[in-house]
């Protein structure tokens, strides 16, 4: 009789609580390090916008122009130490990694690119500060398939792991952290790596939840949703994949000019900061990945004059940091992009938004879920991440209208999407 043994598989999975662990440590750690660096320049605790407007606009400009190009010089000098670095280690971000089935990171690029984004975001550039989350949680996940003997297939199935429970944690969203993966990174799940991956995302989010936040990421009272609020996501979903398109066209572009401009990274970083620090002088909501903004656009009541300000300001403050090459995500402002976009749709058209939906809250959700499905051309990301952030599911029939359309309007013109094809990286 052949002694029992546990399938090779079944190993994975504690690995895959550790890396869920180590996913929700991630999160925190740099959360607490943009703290203490925003605190010591700044003097105020708190939210970025919090602090830049507490500063006077001259500080607010000299901040973020002085992170800026220590942002810079950091990665212009910390990619040449890692391009001295053990050979075969391939200086590729955890999206690249996963499509190519590599764990073979290089660990001198991530640690630059973490610090450099660090210290732009925690000086009020216009960014996400979740990239770098997530790409910390891959990191440590591909450290750990590193150090155990594991199989190929099984420490690929790790750094998956480490992506799922990165947005897990950085955004309270493990169903939307598993779909990421799902959509973004492979296109797939094979059936070894299901298991493991929903370990690690419920492991990253249940310990945020229980021993840090509570609550969703974007908490807000619950909408009422209507039977005529599948109108209005027709027109937002129009609307909002627009939008999206531009966005992501403007982006490509920006990159190109700032590049033409400024050859050298440092130069190039200091000026993107430059112009970001001189507009944070008249709109200081522009720090940070707009996080503060949207969360009070979602508990409703703002005037919408002082939105579109704010849209118009961020948008433009996030073209110019993610042009000039500032290390960090832009997955969080395209939210702020949908979010106020969608509550300025509801608010400037009373009477189109009397007839569709009473409550421009329920549009700004809407848009939110409609604009990043534009932006990532991950439509089921987008639904899940959206209704488990805001806790408003009651809207899912809207929001799958809304992102449906939104996607089909930004492929249609032929965008390139913010993650690529994952089809594509698999070639």
């Amino acid at each position: 009789m052949r002694p029992f043994r546990l399938p090779a598989s079944v190993y994975l999975w504690p690995a895959a609580v550790v890396t869920g662990a180590l996913a929700a440590s991630a999160a925190l750690l740099f959360r607490a390090a943009i703290n203490v660096i925003a605190t010591a320049l700044t003097g105020v605790g708190g939210s970025l916008v919090a602090a830049a407007t507490a500063l006077a606009p001259w500080h607010r400009a000299l901040v973020v122009t002085a992170g800026g190009l220590m942002a810079g010089l950091v990665l212009h000098w910390g990619l040449r130490w890692a391009a001295r670095g053990p050979a075969g280690a391939e200086s590729i971000d955890y999206i690249d990694a996963a499509r190519q089935g590599t764990v073979a990171l290089n660990d001198r690029a991530t640690f630059v690119r973490s610090v450099s984004s660090l210290l732009s975001v925690s000086t009020g550039a216009s960014i996400g500060r979740e990239g770098a989350m997530v790409q910390l949680a891959a990191w440590f996940a591909s450290l750990l398939a590193r150090l155990f003997p594991f199989s190929a297939e099984h420490r690929d199935a790790l750094l998956v792991c480490g992506i799922a429970s990165g947005i897990g944690a950085a955004y309270h969203a493990p169903i939307a952290g598993v779909v990421f993966v799902l959509e973004l990174a492979l296109g797939f799940l094979a059936r070894n790596t299901v298991a493991p991956v929903l370990l690690a995302a419920a492991t990253s989010s249940g310990l945020i939840y229980w021993f840090v936040e509570p609550r969703p990421l974007y908490e807000m009272p619950a909408v009422a949703l209507a039977p005529a609020s599948i109108g209005i996501a027709i027109m937002a979903g129009l609307v909002c994949g627009g939008i999206g398109w531009m966005l992501l066209s403007v982006l490509e572009r920006s990159r190109a000019i700032f590049a033409a401009l400024a050859p050298s990274l440092p130069t190039r970083f200091g000026l993107g900061s430059l112009l970001v620090g001189l507009l944070s002088a008249a709109v200081p909501e522009v720090w940070g990945n707009g996080y503060s903004v949207v969360s009070t656009v979602l508990q409703g009541g703002s005037p919408w004059a002082w939105v579109a300000v704010i849209f118009a300001a961020k948008v433009v403050a996030t073209i110019l940091s993610a042009g000039s090459g500032a290390i960090g995500g832009v997955f969080t402002p395209t939210l702020f992009v949908g979010a106020t976009s969608g509550y300025l749709m509801a608010c400037i058209t009373p009477h189109i938004a009397s007839t569709l939906v009473a409550d421009p809250r329920v549009v700004a959700v809407i848009g939110m879920a409609a604009v990043l499905a534009a932006v990532t051309h991950a439509p089921l990301m987008a639904i899940v991440i959206v209704l488990e952030m805001t806790n408003q599911f009651q809207l899912t029939l809207p929001v799958l209208v809304a992102c449906g359309l939104a996607y089909a309007v930004s492929t249609h013109f032929g965008a390139r999407p913010l993650y690529g094809n994952p089809i594509e990286g698999r070639q």
